[in-house]
């Protein structure tokens, strides 16, 4: 192993000595020079050249041999060989041609380098650092990464076969090192372009580019030795969710200057701009009521975007989706990517959009609703909500009515429909009015019986005591209910004869007490009630009672006197002969005398 390494480094070392020598064709047959020799005979292994000495050199065909394999050269040829030696230890010439090749292509090289021309090589294989390039003669030279482009290449083995120029940045012909540069020749093209690309560069215009980059916000256009950027926005009418889904690197465009600042060199490009806007005939192309086909793009919590051609989408908003449905979020009716007909509904082509509708391609509920209802017809529904003013009733689908408070009940005093109503509770309701611009419809639930206030002041004459209950107190009294449905007021002025800061010291909810009706107010449908006027009234009884009861004792007593006389002394008022009479007057004489 050793020994080989030591011929390598002798042959090296050989090689490098040659290339050091200079070239002199003044100097004939010098060992270790290129010399003239004239091909006298081409054998099956061998070429005979003649160098003018006195005796003539063999050649290996192999070294005569082109890039197909066949042997490139006749007798009566003049070549070009190496001279190693005039007279070897068999006392023979030695002669390469493979050699000569060599020196004069490090010359050819040299002579490059130093009138800074440029070569052409083709890149072989990926080394460390950069790349592997074949040049002249098959001669490797070395081809930096940072040399290969003017940006940086992730890939570099994808360039492994391409033929391209090279300027020589560094040569040592007696190393036998040879550096090339790519990005060094492509940044002088690329000056030079870009000063006669900046003296044609204009808003307005269209130019021809090519795509060099891409990112996630646009594509960088090689203009000609100055880039622009073409921003995603400015790429086509239509939606597009990234750059690579229009061009890919290579692409050959036709773009329009939108913005060029010659300070900064910063050049921005339109695509879209070199096409029709579609915009300009959408107003003439989706007339109002026109039933349009499309594709769901994109869904948000307000609606659904529409792609009706390249560049024009619509919205469905969500309120547009269906008459009847009370649709949450779109994605419950709608899916991206899926097609859809809907109506045209209006187009502002200033704001350029477009509104668009479902529910306009389906019978209109409200049509059908007026055709069979009218106002006093009575309805069956279930609440849908409740209100602080009332309560919806649904009577069909998509036709909502409310009812309000007020219309609930004639009698009771509601402070929230939710006292007396539960949503889904069915219930039954009259129509009272149609409010056909805002399509709104008016019900009333207490308008289903005879209005109370109409009997009210015959059943509760004033001064009638009544038996209530009491089912809210306030700070100003007591509200009772009279009857159901049926309520009154007791004020807290009313509740006692001496002075009342609080009705609960008084009654408490629940609590069946008597009180007087006092004022019944059929305009305010109010009904005033006492407990302090049938205190008094109670109060006046009591005195009549006791009055009566003494009178009554009094003549009790005088009764009690006369009769302790009486026994005591007697009947005083009879005479003695009376007496005699009475008790000896026979028992026949006492009968009438017509028996």
């Amino acid at each position: 192993m050793n020994d080989t390494n030591n011929t390598q480094d002798a042959e090296m070392d050989e090689f490098e000595a040659l290339l050091a020598e200079s070239f002199d064709i003044d100097e004939p047959l010098k060992e270790g020079r290129i010399v003239k020799g004239h091909v006298v005979k081409v054998g099956n292994d061998f070429v005979i050249v003649d160098i003018g000495y006195k005796s003539e050199g063999e050649i290996a065909i192999s070294q005569f041999s082109d890039t197909s394999g066949d042997v490139a050269v006749a007798v009566g040829q003049d070549v070009d060989v190496f001279l190693e030696t005039l007279e070897n230890e068999h006392g023979l010439v030695e002669l390469s041609k493979d050699k000569a090749d060599k020196m004069k292509v490090w010359d050819e090289i040299s002579l490059a380098c130093e009138s800074d021309e440029i070569i052409e090589g083709t890149i072989s294989q990926r080394v460390k650092g950069g790349l592997s390039v074949t040049i002249r003669g098959g001669i490797k030279a070395f081809l930096p990464g940072s040399q290969v482009d003017l940006r940086p290449i992730r890939n570099l083995e994808r360039l492994i076969g391409e033929t391209h120029r090279f300027k020589v940045i560094k040569f040592n012909k007696k190393r036998g090192n040879i550096v090339l540069s790519r990005r060094a020749l492509l940044e002088q093209e690329r000056n030079e372009l870009k000063e006669q690309t900046l003296k044609d560069l204009k808003e307005d215009v269209i130019v021809e580019g090519v795509v060099k980059n891409i990112t996630e916000y646009g594509a960088f256009v090689d203009l000609g030795g100055i880039d622009g950027l073409l921003h995603i926005t400015d790429m086509s009418w239509g939606r597009i969710g990234h750059p690579s889904e229009l061009l890919k690197v290579g692409d050959v465009l036709n773009v329009k200057i939108l913005k060029y600042n010659p300070e900064t060199e910063r050049v921005s490009l339109g695509l879209k701009q070199t096409q029709p806007d579609p915009w300009a005939e959408a107003v003439t192309n989706y007339p109002i009521g026109l039933k349009v086909n499309g594709k769901i793009v994109s869904i948000t919590d307000y609606g659904a975007f529409v792609e009706l051609e390249q560049g024009i989408e619509g919205l469905i908003h969500v309120s547009e989706m269906s008459w009847t449905k009370r649709v949450k979020h779109p994605s419950k009716m709608l899916e991206i990517g899926t097609e859809v007909e809907c109506a045209v509904l209006d187009v502002d082509t200033t704001a350029q959009r477009i509104s668009l509708g479902l529910k306009q391609l389906e019978p209109r509920p409200w049509d059908r609703f007026v055709e069979t209802y009218k106002p006093g017809k009575s309805i069956k529904g279930r609440i849908r909500s409740i209100t602080d003013y009332g309560v919806f009733i649904g009577i069909e689908d998509g036709i909502d009515g409310m009812a309000h408070k007020s219309d609930l009940s004639w009698t009771q005093r509601i402070n929230h429909p939710s006292e007396l109503f539960r949503k889904g509770e069915e219930v039954e309701a009259v129509i009272l009015s149609i409010n056909h611009e805002e399509e709104k419809v008016s019900l009333g639930i207490k308008q289903l019986y005879e209005d109370p206030w109409e009997r009210i002041p015959m059943d509760y004459p004033l001064g009638q005591v009544r038996e209530v209950k009491v089912i809210k107190i306030t700070e100003f009294g007591a509200f009772v209910e009279i009857e159901p449905g049926t309520e009154g007021l007791i004020h807290v002025s009313e509740m006692s004869n001496e002075r009342v800061d609080d009705p609960r010291k008084i009654v408490s909810e629940g609590q069946k007490i008597k009180a007087e009706i006092i004022t019944v107010d059929t305009q305010e449908r109010k009904i005033g009630l006492s407990i302090k006027s049938l205190i008094g009234r109670e109060e006046e009884g009591d005195l009549t009672d006791y009055r009566a009861t003494e009178a009554k004792k009094k003549i009790t007593e005088k009764a009690t006197l006369g009769d302790i006389l009486a026994e005591k002394f007697g009947d005083l008022g009879t005479t003695e002969e009376e007496k005699l009479a009475n008790e000896e007057k026979p028992a026949d004489e006492e009968k009438p005398a017509d028996e």
